[in-house]
């Protein structure tokens, strides 16, 4: 009798699932429609607020530092809880779907390419490092890979030997001063114009580094909204789904706003954290958009595009959350490591407050 009711319980669970293509839900269309602009506005303000908070002179007037260190901390958390439970785990159900055929749950390919993924960033930054220093070292400047600096995070530039109007590290310059006296004051002066040029070089090889590191969290922020906006448009679930995504939108954005807020960037490359912002703020609402007829998240190659996307994305997060972001704001800040212990709990507070807001929302989403 057991056996007659798992068959005719099976028969059922196969007419239901549909592995095949053809769009999702159609029901509400209108309000699907209007969630393409919410979700838009919930995105950019996340993304775009921190940036303009930070270089616009009447944002950053207004807006308390207290705020800013707020939005950094926290979105913090909200990248690191994004890595494990919106990507991690969809990653393990996608390629653990029926549908697929059985070979694919023979061996934990979701963790395999998440791992992958963790490696293949962590060489790609290596080699940009390892390029960028031996740049600088030609120019006699010393670059702080860890971000020690005060306020410092991932992809921090340079620490310059060289100081505006300080002592010299050149051996030859400090000779030439010592056999010269009395052209100090012009031998500062051509020191001030020589350590300005180095310091000119060091910004732009600084700016590469991080120009590679925010990029590396975002292509897999954006590879997770994408997901998301495909989710989104086809779900039958539709209400509860939106309210979610909106604020998973929203502090996902200030999570990798606040990021790309910390960018110091020379004259000519202002224009990068906010394109970033602006790049993150419509790829959920167009991805939502432009399939809404024809994705089936169900289907065989669904899942697989999803599942593989998915885990490797979680492999770019974790490692940019637990390496560029945590290490480098706790564990190799100066600010952090001197600082009093008051600062230090606020901070992994905020950091916390984030992280288990946007694991909460894992329930939903």
């Amino acid at each position: 009798m057991a056996t007659v009711h798992h068959i005719l319980r099976r028969a059922e669970e196969d007419e239901e699932l549909n592995c095949g293509a053809g769009g999702g839900s159609d029901e509400l269309f209108g309000l699907r429609v209007a969630s393409i602009f919410i979700i838009m506005v919930g995105s950019m303000f996340g993304a775009l607020f921190p940036v303009l908070a930070k270089r616009t002179r009447w944002l950053s007037s207004h807006v308390p530092n207290g705020l800013f260190e707020f939005a950094k901390y926290f979105g913090s958390g909200v990248i690191i809880a994004t890595a494990f439970i919106h990507l991690l785990d969809p990653g393990l159900e996608a390629l653990g779907s029926p549908c697929l055929a059985p070979g694919w749950s023979d061996y934990p390919y979701a963790l395999a390419i998440a791992l992958l993924s963790i490696f293949l960033i962590f060489i790609v930054e290596l080699i940009a490092f390892r390029w960028g220093t031996a740049k600088l070292a030609k120019l006699g400047v010393s670059h702080d890979a860890h971000g020690h600096g005060v306020g410092s995070h991932a992809a921090h530039g340079p620490e310059s030997n060289r100081q505006l109007g300080g002592d010299s590290s050149n051996p030859q310059e400090i000779a030439q001063i010592e056999k010269f006296p009395t052209d100090v004051e012009s031998n500062a002066s051509q020191h001030k114009a020589l350590a300005s040029h180095y310091d000119d070089h060091a910004v732009v090889d600084s700016a590469i580094t991080q120009i590679i590191g925010v990029g590396i969290l975002e292509f897999g922020v954006v590879l997770h909204s994408v997901l998301i906006g495909l989710t989104l448009a086809v779900d039958p679930d539709f209400k509860v789904l939106f309210v979610v995504i909106v604020f998973h939108q929203t502090f996902e954005g200030l999570g990798i706003g606040s990021r790309l807020a910390c960018m110091e960037l020379p004259q000519k490359y202002n224009y990068v954290p906010i394109l970033g912002a602006l790049i993150y703020g419509v790829t959920t609402p167009i991805a939502g958009l432009g399939v809404r007829s024809t994705y089936n998240p169900g289907s065989t190659t669904a899942s697989i595009v999803s599942g593989v996307l998915d885990s490797f994305s979680a492999g770019i997060l974790i490692y940019t959350g637990l390496v560029e972001l945590l290490a480098h704001e706790f564990l190799f800040n100066k600010e952090m490591i001197n600082g009093s212990n008051a600062k230090l709990a606020y901070a992994i507070g905020c950091m916390l407050l984030g992280c288990g807001i946007m694991a909460l929302l894992g329930r939903w989403a």
